[in-house]
């Protein structure tokens, strides 16, 4: 599992909503200590007794609230062997104390997963090539941002190259170096005052339709659960 921002009631609902067993969870990565990525995770992972990887600078962050779960830290950007998985953190721009994305491979397929970042840097887009799933940010429209009822220090954070990918940014990657091997896109963690998830799809379809083979194209929504994806 990557992060749990869910409450561990609403996690476990969701895990069982797909038929999902969570004695069969191995390990949770954390991808950085904001509330909406960590809140469920001190009962989460102490009621499955299983590992939590994250960071070393990301690791004293995080409040147990009792007894902490066994923590595995590695520096952002190595790569972690976990059973069939090779999972590669990289370091993105956000407004946290140390913050990555993943791309994790199994069976000759890669995921790759990149939210909470406020533009999308060569090192970035290096990790994302190849994927087969990709995971991205779309978090905003710069318009309803602007008008929004958000403070202007909370928009200038949003917009800052340590805030969050807006529709635009993620569509200029989608419409210019979104990897030819991308079957999946999801895009996500949109917000729910800045966006709407009709906005994200129409021009993430603009964008595609500027490139050959396309992939499928999934907008997930806030609060929503998904569908599975498999290849």
């Amino acid at each position: 599992m990557i992060d749990a921002g869910l409450s561990k009631k609403q996690t476990l609902a969701r895990l069982a909503a797909i038929g999902e067993d969570p004695s069969k969870l191995d390990a949770i990565f954390i991808t950085h200590e904001h509330s909406d990525h960590v809140a469920g995770l001190p009962a989460l992972a102490r009621g499955l007794k299983i590992p939590v990887f994250l960071t070393e600078r990301t690791a004293p962050l995080i409040e147990w609230n009792g007894e902490a779960p066994p923590i595995e830290k590695f520096p952002a950007g190595q790569a972690i062997e976990f059973g069939q998985l090779s999972v590669q953190s990289f370091t993105i721009p956000h407004d946290a104390e140390d913050p990555v994305g993943y791309a994790i491979r199994t069976n000759g397929l890669k995921f790759g997963l990149a939210t909470d970042l406020g533009y999308l840097p060569d090192s970035v887009k290096w990790h994302l090539n190849g994927a087969h799933i990709l995971l991205l940010e779309s978090n905003h429209d710069l318009d309803m941002l602007k008008a929004g009822p958000y403070p202007w220090a909370v928009k200038q954070r949003v917009l800052s190259r340590k805030g969050h990918l807006s529709n635009d940014l993620a569509c200029e990657y989608i419409r210019q170096e979104l990897s030819g091997e991308v079957q999946t896109l999801i895009l996500g963690h949109l917000s729910e005052q800045n966006n709407h998830p009709s906005i994200a799809e129409i021009s993430a379809v603009q964008a595609l339709e500027a490139r050959r083979g396309s992939p499928r194209l999934i907008v997930a929504r806030p609060r929503i659960q998904t569908e599975i994806f498999q290849l």
